[in-house]
């Protein structure tokens, strides 16, 4: 005796499917029957009274699409599920263009397609379009199959191959995306990674977090090889851009996070420049951790992917930014004058630009900075002169560099005894507005603070005073007070 099919497995549907279609009814009747008996979204009801796998279901959505110039789909088995499933969670939304072919696939009305939440959730235009859609022909009486298939002739046999073949040809040259999409696309992030050096960073973490979602919608979907490998190298800067926010406001975590899956990216396009930013990325979240080593492997191995631009000479400033803060003189400054040697050496623009660009003042700050914590004070005052000066002349002026730069400035003169000196170089940070109070920033601050010792009199009482104000005040602090507000 064999036993009973369990419910809602592939042998009951396909039982319910036959015995309806056995008794007369049509396709919209045994849709109801599966929505009822298996609680199936609407779309994946039709789907199952048609008897279809996803994958059948995609080159008949494929196929009925391409009558329409301009609203040619190209589907696949995993968009299909994701279809049929939204607006549930990780689904995806089907246009109005899909939602039509999926109709005319299945010989049904696009409304027919949406239940009460699809209405609810589609935007109104959409909504308008699909319900006044006209009425396509009477659906007809489905047929029990025959108990007996005929095979086919060899010529049906041929012909069947060959249509098989154009159909996955036709899905194969769709795309949903194009080469003006791909430029678009580059030309955001490069302006995200320009605005980032002068606007607030937490306003620039939500644009950037869209425009990476937008990436991954994309590389979600179906495009050529070149056309892929282009979003992986978009979504890997995105990627990186978003680790180095989460660094500046003190997210650590989530910048090691983020940085993993930017080196994925730039894995999956075998993009050397990439790979570059990614790691010296990776080797700044690390020293802001107090994981130096880490910091001066990942500068290192940055520097063995033979970049062009100028990562390579920030590589070779945060190596000398590592060894100083470990106290090792000799290698610190070894890094440093690599990283002059590399300047000369430059041929090509960056690729993106902004945060991920080094530019002279960028290189001066990490040269003041390591000169102090190697006990070259007044070499460090000489580097952050140059620095400020060659900032004067940029047209975009990072304030996170500059402030840095004024606080080496500042640090040179206490450690020459001139207290009054670095009060009046502090004074442009102490003045920065609270969001512009990175991590770098207030970090370098209590590392001056420490530089002072036991020291006393009214301008240094004033200056720590100043400072400890200017720390509470700060925007990873606020970040950290406000529920729900973290890094993704």
């Amino acid at each position: 005796m064999n036993a009973p099919n369990q419910p809602g497995s592939k042998a009951d549907r396909d039982a319910l499917r036959h015995e309806m279609a056995a008794a007369g009814c049509t396709a919209a009747d045994i849709a109801v029957e599966m929505r009822t008996r298996y609680r199936m979204r609407p779309r994946e009801a039709w789907r199952h009274a048609r008897g279809w796998t996803l994958q059948t279901a995609a080159d008949r959505i494929t196929q009925a699409s391409s009558g329409h110039p301009g609203e040619a789909v190209a589907a696949d088995a995993s968009l299909v599920g994701k279809w049929e499933k939204w607006p549930g969670p990780s689904a995806r939304r089907p246009s109005t263009a899909v939602l039509m072919a999926m109709a005319s696939a299945y010989d049904c009305r696009p409304a027919d397609l949406l239940d009460l939440l699809d209405r609810q959730e589609l935007p109104d235009a959409d909504l308008r379009v699909l319900t006044q859609a006209p009425l396509a022909p009477e659906p007809e009486t489905i047929v029990a199959p025959p108990t007996a298939l005929v095979p086919p002739t060899a010529p049906d046999l041929v012909r069947m191959a060959a249509n098989e073949s154009a159909t996955w040809a036709q899905w194969a040259e769709a795309s949903n995306v194009g080469d003006i999409a791909l430029e678009q696309l580059m030309a955001e992030t490069r302006a995200l990674a320009t605005d980032y050096l002068t606007s607030d960073p937490v306003v620039l973490f939500t644009r950037t977090r869209q425009l990476r979602d937008r990436t991954f919608t994309l590389l979600e979907g179906h495009q050529y090889p070149r056309q892929s490998a282009d979003l992986y190298v978009a979504a890997g800067y995105l990627c990186g851009l978003l680790a180095w926010m989460s660094s500046d406001l003190g997210q650590l975590r989530d910048a090691d996070t983020q940085g993993r899956t930017a080196w994925l990216c730039a894995e999956l396009a075998g993009h050397n420049d990439l790979r570059a930013w990614v790691l010296s990325t990776r080797s700044k979240v690390c020293f802001w951790d107090g994981r130096l080593r880490e910091a001066i492997a990942y500068a290192r191995r940055g520097a063995t992917c033979r970049p062009a631009g100028t990562v390579s000479v920030l590589l070779a400033c945060q190596e000398a930014d590592a060894w100083s803060q470990l106290g090792a003189h000799d290698e610190a400054i070894e890094a440093l004058n690599r990283a002059e040697a590399l300047r000369d050496s430059v041929l090509e623009a960056d690729d993106v630009g902004g945060i991920f660009s080094c530019q002279p003042a960028r290189q001066e700050n990490y040269a003041a900075a390591v000169h102090l914590r190697v006990g070259e004070p007044v070499k460090a005052l000489r580097a952050a002169d140059n620095a400020l000066a060659l900032m004067a002349t940029q047209t975009v002026r990072a304030y996170g560099t500059e402030a840095q730069i004024h606080i080496s400035k500042a640090s040179a003169h206490l450690a020459t005894g001139e207290a009054e000196g670095a009060l009046e170089a502090l004074a442009p940070v102490l003045a920065m507005p609270p969001d512009h109070r990175l991590t770098p920033v207030t970090r370098r601050l209590y590392e001056l603070t420490s530089g002072l010792g036991r020291q006393t009199g009214g301008a240094t009482a004033g200056l720590r005073a100043a400072i400890e104000e200017f720390c509470v005040d700060s925007a990873p602090r606020q970040l950290a007070l406000s529920p729900g507000q973290g890094a993704a």
